[in-house]
């Protein structure tokens, strides 16, 4: 039951309290991860990039984690229940995400573009200069998406499992896959084992959170578009994280976008009409669904055990 309420009460702290304006520590942790890459990366031979950034992963991953582990440990249980609900709070985005998706409906909604793509250009990585309103549409959508899954069911799955050290791991690898796992010249090979790890970590949560927006909107859509597309998707974890969202909606998502300058062939995804405001908004119920699914799954199982 304890496991229970220290996620309800991690995410009742970020929907009241949201994201640290100042000094957020995963902020604190990129600006790290920059600096140790900087030095690393191009000090490293061709071959000796890899190991590199496994050594790097390490430090920056298992260190934190196992020194919360350790901490967790040999402190008094009502701290360590404290410190699991504070750092299951900073690893979930939910509030975050909402925060950042909801300017972009409403500029679209109201007809302003340039305004539009100026809110989904702090979401996404691609270029939004050229993007028209269904693009941008299905950009913010795309990311509701798939950062469901990142900044708030893998974090969850993790805690349940390990409690604060399980979040920090998965959280911390998450947030080096996005900023080392491209296949570019520079991080092609440094980058190889935050992006297999990120792969292996995600592979449960993400199908659990293609479920679970499955079971918060069209489940027959989501489940066949889920069978039938998630394949095609270069990522095994996006792939039925999105797929799986966008048959949820009813939407069509993927198609083309462009990046780093040159647009990029990308699978079709769902089976409905372009995005709009309204599947931007669909997909954050998507999530918040599935959040109330997960706590009351969680809380149901700890009277369950304790009866």
């Amino acid at each position: 039951m304890s496991v229970a309420l220290a996620m309800v009460a991690a995410v009742w702290l970020d929907a009241w309290l949201g994201e640290a304006r100042r000094y957020h520590p995963l902020v604190g942790f990129g600006r790290l991860a920059s600096w140790m890459e900087r030095r690393l990366n191009p000090a490293a031979s061709y071959g000796g990039a890899t190991y590199a950034g496994m050594a790097a992963w390490g430090m920056l991953v298992l260190i934190p984690s196992a020194a919360t582990f350790g901490v967790r440990q040999s402190v008094p249980l009502a701290w360590a229940w404290g410190l699991d609900v504070v750092v299951l709070y900073v690893a979930l985005g939910r509030r975050s995400l909402a925060d950042h998706a909801r300017p972009i409906a409403t500029a679209l909604d109201a007809g302003d573009l340039s305004a539009a793509r100026e809110a989904v250009g702090r979401m996404v990585s691609r270029d939004t200069d050229a993007l028209d309103a269904t693009q941008v549409a299905g950009a913010a959508t795309e990311s509701v998406l798939e950062n469901g899954h990142d900044a708030v069911f893998g974090a969850l799955f993790w805690f349940a499992l390990f409690g604060a050290p399980g979040a920090m791991l998965f959280r911390l690898a998450n947030t080096l896959d996005a900023m080392w796992g491209y296949r570019t010249p520079r991080y092609l090979r440094f980058g190889w084992a935050a992006a297999r790890a990120d792969d292996v970590l995600g592979f449960l949560p993400a199908r659990l959170t293609a479920l679970s927006y499955a079971f918060a909107g069209r489940f027959a859509g989501a489940m066949r578009c889920w069978r039938t597309q998630a394949r095609r998707w270069k990522s095994p974890n996006a792939g039925p994280v999105m797929a799986a969202g966008a048959g949820a909606l009813g939407v069509a998502l993927g198609g083309p976008a462009p990046y780093h300058g040159r647009w990029e062939a990308r699978p079709a995804l769902g089976d409905g009409p372009p995005a709009d405001a309204g599947s931007v908004r669909g997909a954050l119920r998507l999530v918040d669904r599935g959040v109330a699914f997960w706590l009351g799954v969680m809380l149901l199982w700890g009277v369950a055990t304790h009866a």
